[in-house]
């Protein structure tokens, strides 16, 4: 059902009657809760109206919570308690009745129609005939009108349609492809053996069955008697339970004021001033709006799993988006940041001439944001509690890739194709062929690619089965923060779904669907930051500053040093600020207020960038510009951004300063400035001059502010979430400046599986002084940590070392440091920590601390753990070593026993270091590169400045061959993806071959030399398999954006050099 209240609105919008149904699955004979059988018979069912509606959601919900096995199924016996309303079609070729009457087993079909029969109310169960080009269809046909006639069952015709017309047969075929991940070629891959299953028109229908015209005059019957009115729009919210003696009015402003009072407490304590009085009113004025609004139990829900959240130590973040603009948001610990100090506007989040759902966007803990979801399904019901599924669907790029692997053809052909449409967000394939000369020659003049089933594959038979398939769902997914909370199971509201061997109830409806249907959306969402700050004061509290715990809270808003380090650029890992783009402009900027932060921003888009806003802003900041205002009168409101309209709210203002208006009707325009509907724009002005007129402005003046304010709110960001976040910045922009060394520790654990971004802070954090060591049995955890001043791999980051060896070796250290690895295997629990994890933590340089070579540790493990086996068996059966009594225990353990370490030499500095990347993923004590830095440094730029270059920029990187996937093309040359790696990251390269004799044309008109390329994937290819010295590489940069949403760069190889 997941298509249901997206096809009723496009229906009704159509002036169509839309009639809602499924297709179920229904167990076999034995059931559904048995797994015996696989097989599960189609059945169509209708809904005739709000009964029947309310049964298919439950039906639907049912087959995947209770029934789902390799189908989402429910049987006979649970659809018989949910038959009201629903009209019941027997279905294709699948049905239970009709594939028996294609066996011809009539016993079986006369009993499964008399089954259906007895459970849909009379007139409700219909035999089903199709016309589809199937024979097999065609003598089902004849046997359920014979059925029709003994039992006195209707008939009942339909048109099974897969797509809508039949010439869409091709492109439907190629879409079951892609769903199932097979090729066309592939003779064992799901396919229709007609054309047939289209949308029919009535007169094909009348013709199909001449022979039976009651069976057409009777699918107008059903679609006459199917009257399903949905009631849309109206948000119906769990009950929040209060006090007897409260109502939730009465208890939310109980809430409110105490938690201001709470407040004004911490205000005291900071040394702030203000005026008790202002907060008061303002809090008054606010919950007189989210009263009359009737939002009291919203915010009473936000604020119960939000302040649990808090209890339970989970970090929650400041705000996010217009919500930190409320007073009693803040009363109710609901955020944390002061809305009055900054002018954060209340009506930009909840607007009292505009009634809509107030929507809290809360970040949480990355890493604990499930325990809240579970905190919220255990208070309000398990089945009342889900999430919002999304789905993906074929964008220009994708689709072309996945229709040229479904045709057979190379990837390096897709990916060609597909590199061809322009880097434009949101780009129809269609708007590309119109903008991209070379998509436009493929449609009109068509070149072969490929072939199959021995018919040719041309340019134009991708391009247009990729147009008829773009925009459609792909696959469905979980929404990243959407949750749904209601005082009843969700299916009396929508249907829902279980991914196979999950628990979470997830909506079949999508986010715009659900709110709908009445059900109120949270946005719970997971954000790395706020971990990495957690974790960053757990490191410091090990060993706090003065002896006092630090929190979040105790963090400045004005720090020098701070300020030092982003005008420095030193931004890496810090919120909002890591981009290159970013940082540029922070340096520029300079910030030295909180002000500066929040306004920095909202800067940082292309709206701004892209006007000249930045440059002006930054230059008045800096006295190279006057400041000036439009008007006197808002110098107040502009102030803080030298006269520059940065934010929204600062639109709504100078509405409510010049124009007289009320925040609630500013805000109104700010909406309507947005939307750029000019006859709604021509009156809006003329509103705005009528009041500036009653406050004496000059027109002319006012006129102009307009404009300019017409123009600003294309750019102008939402204050509020721009101060939120800018919290969140200076957060950790002050634990980098004053803790660097636990905090590059919780940024290398928060990003521990992007080996591209771990090589890429521990190089920031070793040219910022910073020693990185690899993991210690005796010093390290879980995760990254701070010892000494210096950065600790964690042992969770070795692999092959799972949680149970490291809870092993945590506990077992609790009696003290390991002496060596003789002791270690004495201690630790050896049926969790194997020989394979001892070879790892050795690899790792996790025993360095023995002062021994690592190969002398490695050749040493068998011993040490027969050694610590037999001790373990002594100790299990109290026994103790003879010798070991007599001598007294020795310094290296073992009960007096002397540690015989293999006689060995240390491994080749090459190989000790391969050893080490390969069970920790990342080069720690050294580098191969390390003896050639000055030498990179002189003729190369590092490969993370990639990232940063320009499209088509030249630019020559060094390293080393880290990895190389080579493919061969349809003419059997061979082509290679190469991950370089220096000393700053890594970089992908791609290597074209040559192609007939010609110079290879790379898919973006740029051409490689045929000769240079070929010997550049033999040298690539040599170098990755002896793991040789650096190689210069140099080529042109490429930007693609393969996910459709990150833009990512590599580098087309021109030329090698050793």
């Amino acid at each position: 059902m997941f298509a249901t209240i997206d096809f009723y609105k496009k229906a009704k919008d159509a002036g169509i009657k839309p009639i809602i149904g499924m297709e179920a699955y229904v167990a076999g004979t034995k059931g559904r809760e048995d797994r015996s059988e696989k097989v599960a018979h189609h059945l169509i069912l209708v809904a005739q109206n709000a009964e029947g509606y309310a049964n298919l959601r439950y039906l639907s919900s049912t087959a995947y919570m209770d029934g789902f096995y390799y189908h989402p199924r429910i049987d006979k016996k649970v659809l018989a308690q949910h038959s009201k309303g629903l009209f019941a079609l027997t279905a294709c070729l699948g049905g239970e009745v009709t594939s028996a009457c294609f066996r011809g087993d009539m016993d079986h079909a006369r009993r499964a129609a008399t089954e259906y029969k007895d459970i849909f109310e009379p007139g409700h169960f219909f035999l089903e005939v199709q016309s589809n080009g199937i024979p097999e269809q065609d003598k089902a046909n004849e046997n359920l009108k014979q059925l029709s006639r003994d039992l006195d069952i209707p008939l009942c015709a339909t048109a099974d349609a897969h797509y809508i017309k039949r010439e869409d047969a091709r492109a439907h075929e190629l879409l079951m492809c892609i769903a199932s991940g097979k090729t066309l070629s592939d003779g064992k891959r799901l396919r229709h053996s007609t054309d047939k299953l289209y949308v029919t028109s009535p007169q094909e229908m009348l013709e199909f069955f001449r022979d039976t015209p009651e069976a057409v005059h009777n699918t107008q019957v059903i679609a006459d008697q199917c009257n399903l009115e949905l009631k849309l729009g109206k948000p119906m919210l769990p009950t929040f339970k209060v006090p007897d003696s409260h109502t939730p009015d009465s208890f939310m402003a109980e809430l409110a004021f105490e938690g201001l009072h709470e407040r004004f407490k911490e205000l005291h304590h900071a040394g702030a001033k203000f005026d008790p009085e202002m907060y008061r009113a303002r809090l008054n004025l606010e919950l007189n709006v989210i009263q009359k609004m009737g939002f009291s139990g919203y915010f009473l829900i936000v604020q119960d799993f939000i302040n649990w959240a808090k209890k339970a130590n989970i970090p929650v973040g400041p705000g996010r988006g217009s919500g930190a603009g409320s007073l009693v948001a803040y009363a109710l610990r609901i955020t944390d940041l002061d809305p009055l100090p900054y002018n954060l506007l209340f009506e930009r989040f909840l607007n009292p001439e505009r009634v809509s759902m107030p929507d809290f966007d809360i970040d949480f803990c990355q890493d604990r944001r499930d325990e809240v979801i579970k905190y919220v399904s255990q208070k309000y019901g398990e089945m009342n509690v889900g999430q919002i599924i999304t789905f993906g669907s074929l964008k220009a790029k994708s689709v072309l890739r996945d229709v040229c692997r479904v045709f057979g053809l190379p990837f390096s052909e897709g990916d060609r194709i597909a590199k061809l449409v322009p880097e434009v967000l949101g780009i129809t394939l269609k708007e590309a062929i119109e903008q991209e000369a070379r998509l436009k020659e493929m449609m009109e003049k068509p070149s072969n690619v490929g072939e199959v089933e021995g018919k040719p594959v041309t340019t134009k038979d991708v391009l247009e089965i990729a147009l008829a398939l773009e925009g459609l769902h792909r696959q469905p997914g979980m929404h990243a923060a959407g949750v749904v909370i209601a005082d009843k199971p969700l299916w009396e509201f929508v249907p829902v779904y279980q991914p196979p061997g999950e628990k979470t109830l997830i909506t079949q409806f999508a986010k715009d669907e659900v709110e709908a249907a009445g059900l109120v959306k949270f946005d719970f969402l997971g954000l790395k930051t706020l971990t990495v700050i957690q974790n960053a004061l757990d490191l410091i509290n090990r060993n706090p500053p003065n002896g006092k715990k630090l929190e979040r809270q105790d963090i400045p808003l004005h720090d020098e040093l701070m300020w030092k380090l982003m005008a420095d650029g030193d931004t890496a890992g810090v919120f909002q600020m890591e981009s290159s783009g970013f940082t540029e402009m922070v340096m520029k900027l300079k910030p030295s207020c909180f002000e500066d932060v929040i306004a920095a921003g909202a800067l940082y888009r292309p709206g701004p960038l892209d006007s000249g806003m930045v440059d002006v802003f930054i230059n008045r900041k800096h006295g190279r510009e006057p400041v000036t205002y439009p008007h006197p009168a808002l110098e107040p409101v502009l102030k803080d951004t030298y006269g520059v309209i940065v934010y929204q709210e600062q639109v709504m203002q100078i509405s409510q300063v010049l124009g007289g208006y009320t925040l609630g009707r500013a805000d109104l325009l700010r909406r309507a400035m947005g939307k750029k509907k000019a006859e709604v724009m021509q009156a809006e002005r003329a509103g705005f001059l009528e009041g500036c007129k009653k406050n004496n402005v000059d027109l002319k003046v006012a006129g102009e502010i307009f404009d300019l304010m017409e123009k600003f709110a294309e750019y102008g960001f939402n204050k509020s979430h721009s101060a939120a976040y800018g919290l969140i910045t200076i957060h950790t922009a002050w634990l980098k400046a004053h803790f660097p060394v636990e905090f590059m520790a919780a940024l290398l654990t928060s990003e521990k599986d992007n080996t591209d971004k771990v090589v890429r802070h521990i190089g920031e954090a070793r040219e910022a002084g910073h020693q990185v060591l690899p993991p210690d049995v005796n010093q390290s955890d879980m995760a990254f940590g701070a010892v000494d001043g210096k950065i600790r791999f964690g042992l969770g980051a070795i692999n092959g070392v799972g949680e149970g060896a490291i809870e092993s070796i945590v506990e077992a250290r609790k009696d003290g440091f390991f002496k060596g690895l003789f002791d270690f295997c004495e201690r630790v629990d050896s049926r969790r920590v194997n020989k394979k994890v001892l070879e790892a933590l050795v690899k790792a340089g996790a025993f360095d601390f023995e002062k021994r070579p690592r190969r002398q540790l490695f050749e040493t493990i068998e011993r040490a753990m027969n050694r610590g086996s037999a001790s373990q068996k002594d100790k299990a059966a109290g026994q103790s070593s003879l010798f070991g009594m007599l001598a007294g225990p020795a310094a290296g353990g073992g009960g007096g026993m002397k540690d015989d370490y293999a006689q060995v030499e240390e491994w080749p500095e090459k190989e000790r270091l391969a050893f080490e990347k390969d069970a920790i993923g990342f080069y720690v004590s050294g580098h191969p590169l390390h003896q050639y830095d000055k030498e990179l440094k002189r003729y190369a730029r590092p490969v993370t400045s990639v990232q940063r270059a320009r499209r088509d920029e030249k630019i020559t990187v060094g390293g080393i061959v880290a990895a190389l996937r080579e493919r061969p093309t349809k003419t059997g040359k061979r082509m290679a993806w190469v991950t370089l790696e220096d000393l700053s990251g890594s970089i992908e390269l791609v290597c074209f071959p040559g192609k007939g004799g010609r110079p290879l044309d790379d898919g973006q008109g740029r051409q490689v030399d045929q000769g240079r390329a070929q010997a550049g994937v033999r040298e690539l290819g040599r170098r990755c398999s002896k793991g040789d010295d650096p190689i210069l590489v140099s080529g042109t940069v490429q930007i693609s954006q393969r996910d459709e949403e990150s833009p990512t760069a590599e580098l087309i190889v021109e030329d090698i050099q050793s």
